[in-house]
């Protein structure tokens, strides 16, 4: 919603807005000249009327919105034209060439990826994207070029309602049971933004992708035969990875980029792809590797507290957590990271996202959250859900020690207690990850804003 607001108001719309929350994000808006009302109530939305009487405002709203939030109420009360987001951004893909990047995992970065290359190009895109891009620094940016780069979100099915020039699958499988009721349905809403796409590009080394779609083309990290654009990794460690780049087959080139781990390998080869659809040469995406950077909350290094070194990560379901633990014992293992000192241990503090998630996912978490040295468990974040019976983080934890019995596991009962808890637990040199879709992202807030703490601008700057 932010990404949207950005581009209407960089392309001359007035913009108002509301969010119970005051974060940096809202902060932004507002300075930049949105007007934002910090509660939701029925008057902000006669406010919003009385600003320019001749003129009936669009409501935008997304599907976090329900139906009895006493502002959508009373737009619908004084009949105002009404749309979903995705309504919206269907409208800004379809009026220039657009790329559209949707998949269970990987989206956001590959999004990322894609508009850091168009921009290193000389393209200067558009792009709508769930997370900060490094590049502008923002999650929505208005463009001066011909394209716009757009994450596909299929949580709510509503990707179904765009028609890029180009669309891009990073891979598939079960999520956001709280909408689908199984694989299947995901795969046909899938198959629908896939017929809308004039063009698509897939990850072929996905098996529900390899068996139920047929692409313009394919990528992979894994082969080349009858792969039109391949990476085969070389070299990886904590820092960088090297890959050989093929092109339908054939050998065309190294691949060197500044992010490490396979997944991201994957994520930097569907961008490559994807550029290259678009008609970007190859000399122009090499050019623009060295500067890739994974977006906010994907790794996201915030800075140290008391030489422990904390990493923000979105990660969230059991695929995710298991790249991103992978990630970091290979930083631990390798003795290359972009960290100030090597790593010697990994604390995870995990924060479940919705109780149907951690109902389904259950045995997945146990699995994957073993790849940790101590594992700290915040409370499930409901996201709006209520509790299921026996679903909790006591429950995941008595799971981890009956497999683990060698793991630290520790419970909190809210974030300031697990603050407490990294205080006493941790040791110098060991690598901290923040790891959820919830509110998580404020634990780093809550180590390094210390008198004693180094933050990332100060390891930066020297």
């Amino acid at each position: 919603m932010s990404a949207l607001a950005r581009i209407l108001l960089r392309r001359g719309h007035k913009v108002t807005g509301s969010d119970r929350r005051k974060n940096l994000i809202v902060h932004q808006l507002s300075e930049s000249g949105v007007q934002i009302f910090d509660d939701q109530t029925a008057n902000n939305i006669n406010v919003i009327c009385s600003l320019s009487p001749k003129l009936q405002p669009l409501v935008i709203i997304s599907s976090a919105i329900p139906a009895n939030n006493p502002e959508l109420a009373e737009a619908l009360k004084k009949k105002l034209n009404i749309w979903h987001r995705a309504d919206l951004l269907g409208l800004l893909i379809k009026e220039q060439p657009s790329i559209a990047v949707a998949g269970t995992h990987g989206k956001t970065t590959t999004s990322t990826l894609i508009t850091t290359l168009l921009a290193k190009a000389g393209e200067d895109p558009s792009s709508v994207i769930g997370g900060l891009v490094p590049h502008y620094n923002s999650n929505g940016h208005a463009g001066a070029g011909r394209m716009l780069i757009a994450e596909a979100d299929e949580s709510d099915g509503s990707l179904v309602k765009f028609e890029p020039e180009i669309g891009v699958i990073t891979n598939l499988e079960l999520d956001h049971i709280d909408y689908y009721s199984s694989l299947s349905e995901i795969i046909q809403v899938m198959k629908k933004f896939i017929s809308n796409s004039q063009r698509t590009l897939i990850n072929h080394d996905c098996n529900i992708l390899r068996k139920n779609f047929k692409p313009s083309a394919w990528f992979s990290i894994k082969e080349t035969k009858n792969i039109d654009f391949a990476a085969i990794p070389m070299s990886i460690d904590g820092c960088e990875t090297i890959a050989d780049i093929y092109e339908q087959g054939n050998l065309i080139g190294t691949m060197k980029i500044p992010i490490p781990g396979l997944h991201n390998l994957s994520n930097t080869i569907a961008a490559y792809g994807a550029c290259r659809l678009a008609g970007i040469s190859m000399k122009n995406i090499q050019d623009g590797l060295p500067f890739l950077k994974t977006p906010g909350r994907r790794f996201d290094f915030r800075g140290t507290w008391k030489e422990r070194f904390i990493v923000d990560d979105y990660a969230h379901h059991p695929s995710e957590i298991s790249a991103t633990l992978k990630m970091a014992r290979l930083m631990i293992e390798s003795g290359k990271s972009p960290f100030p000192a090597s790593p010697n241990r990994l604390l995870v503090v995990f924060q479940p996202h919705r109780y149907s998630r951690t109902k389904e996912f259950l045995n997945e978490y146990i699995k994957v959250l073993g790849n940790a040295d101590l594992i700290f468990l915040a409370p499930i974040y409901s996201a709006g859900e209520e509790p299921i019976e026996n679903i909790n983080s006591t429950k995941i934890a008595d799971l981890l020690e009956k497999k683990y019995p060698h793991i630290n596991i520790n419970v909190g009962e809210d974030l300031n207690h697990l603050t407490t808890m990294l205080k006493t637990k941790s040791q110098k040199n060991d690598l901290i990850i923040a790891m959820g879709a919830g509110s998580i992202n404020t634990l780093w807030d809550k180590l390094i804003k210390n008198e004693d703490n180094k933050s990332l601008d100060k390891i930066l700057a020297a």
